[in-house]
């Protein structure tokens, strides 16, 4: 959810949330991430479905367990049968935190995005 919708015949605004913690970030990107992981059981696959390289993929999952200290991700080696990845239960709830806090960050910002919006019309 990184669209306030305001009110209907208007152009929408867009608020992107990013949470800093002591160990690093979580964003938009990192979520959709795990999400994709998720949805496709593999970093690559999940890599190619948003448009980065393995590596990039993998760079990322590997700083948010570092950032967790727990694993959020579960990989198996590939190979000839290929591997695959599945989220932790620590991977979940990041996730569901993170859509959490955006939710309510979304509802408290929406009065004054939509004001905002009005405003800056032409």
């Amino acid at each position: 959810m990184d669209r306030v919708a305001t009110p209907a015949g208007s152009e929408a605004g867009q608020l992107s949330l990013r949470i800093d913690l002591p160990g690093g970030r979580i964003g938009p990107g990192k979520i959709a991430l795990l999400e994709a992981i998720d949805r496709e059981g593999s970093i690559s696959a999940a890599g190619r479905a948003l448009g980065m390289s393995y590596k990039r993929a993998w760079d990322l999952v590997d700083a948010l367990n570092r950032m967790a200290g727990t694993p959020v991700v579960d990989a198996s080696p590939g190979g000839y049968r290929g591997g695959g990845a599945v989220l932790t239960d620590a991977g979940r709830g990041l996730v569901a935190d993170y859509r959490a806090i955006e939710r309510a960050a979304a509802r408290a910002a929406a009065p004054r995005l939509e004001a905002l919006l009005r405003r800056l019309k032409p």
